[in-house]
């Protein structure tokens, strides 16, 4: 205990007396960090998209108006539910109607317009979720589009693979952008610890001569790229938050409503504590570094 806290002491006093290039090594780690946090925040809220829209996945079937009840009882049997279908739900002419005039009030009154009744009815199927059942819906839409009766069938598994994709194309640069620039903050550090090295030489070589345990010479600088990172990575979080707060209403939140996303969020907790660890971890490399090539 007696040594951590002669490191910590240490640590801030050279932390202080170089400022201006321990500014300049915070920000740098804080930039690293910035970066990969906002790549992490991106990629939870799309998984956050994916779960909800896979948990929400619908097909739907489309009749033909000339439809016999016989071809209509046929359908419900292929969407009997069980292993690929969850829940089915009919849509009659006039209830598709009916809700399109509420969706698009505007155009109520053009619809009227029509005469005839232009929109079909349907089956809104509920599907399950789950490993291996993709080849399953793809099985059942096939079955579908073959059945008399029907006219056209919607699934929107393209726009999920499509947005599964995304998701990986996005955390994949990422993780490469924030590992580069991680590197080039730990060496940023050790950069930083070995100007206060040379700074105190002097002081140094006389510890090493009176036999000064290791931890007193080296643990001060290790301490001190530990700080430099954990500071760094606080100042990432803290402006992570800044501009989160700032474009969330204006902006995040209508586009979570426009692809029916239910909230946007900030970082969880322990992904916080995971920069701010990973941030200490990169100040103690570039200490240890600066410290051990003495």
């Amino acid at each position: 205990m007696r040594a951590l806290r002669y490191a910590l002491e240490e640590a801030f006093a050279s932390l202080w007396r170089g400022r201006q290039s321990g500014l300049l090594s915070i920000a740098t780690i804080a930039l690293a960090l910035f970066v990969l946090g906002a790549f992490l925040n991106v990629t939870s809220n799309l998984e956050q998209l994916g779960t909800e829209w896979s948990s929400a996945a619908e097909m739907s079937v489309y009749l033909s108006d000339q439809v016999t009840p016989a071809e209509r009882s046929a359908i419900e049997l292929i969407l009997t539910p069980g292993t690929v279908v969850a829940a089915r739900e009919y849509v009659s002419k006039s209830d598709a109607l009916a809700r399109f005039k509420r969706t698009f009030a505007d155009l109520a009154s053009a619809a009227d317009s029509l005469g005839d009744n232009p929109l079909p009815a349907s089956y809104e199927v509920k599907l399950r979720t789950g490993p291996g059942v993709e080849a399953s819906v793809d099985q059942l839409g096939a079955a579908l589009r073959q059945a008399a009766g029907v006219a056209d069938v919607r699934y929107d598994r393209q726009w999920l693979t499509r947005l599964l994709a995304v998701i990986t194309v996005i955390g994949g640069v990422g993780l490469v952008l924030g590992t580069v620039l991680t590197i080039a903050a730990a060496l940023t550090v050790a950069n930083v610890v070995r100007l206060a090295l040379y700074a105190r030489h002097d002081e140094l070589d006389i510890m090493q001569l009176v036999g000064a345990p290791q931890a007193y010479i080296r643990g001060p600088f290790v301490m001190e790229g530990v700080l430099q990172g954990g500071l760094g990575a606080l100042v990432a979080l803290v402006a992570l938050g800044a501009v989160f707060i700032a474009v969330r209403t204006r902006y995040l939140a209508p586009m979570a409503s426009a692809i029916n996303l239910s909230s946007v969020h900030f970082l969880p907790l322990d992904a916080c504590v995971f920069l701010v660890a990973g941030g200490m971890m990169v100040g103690c490399l570039g200490g240890l570094v600066a410290a051990w090539n003495r």
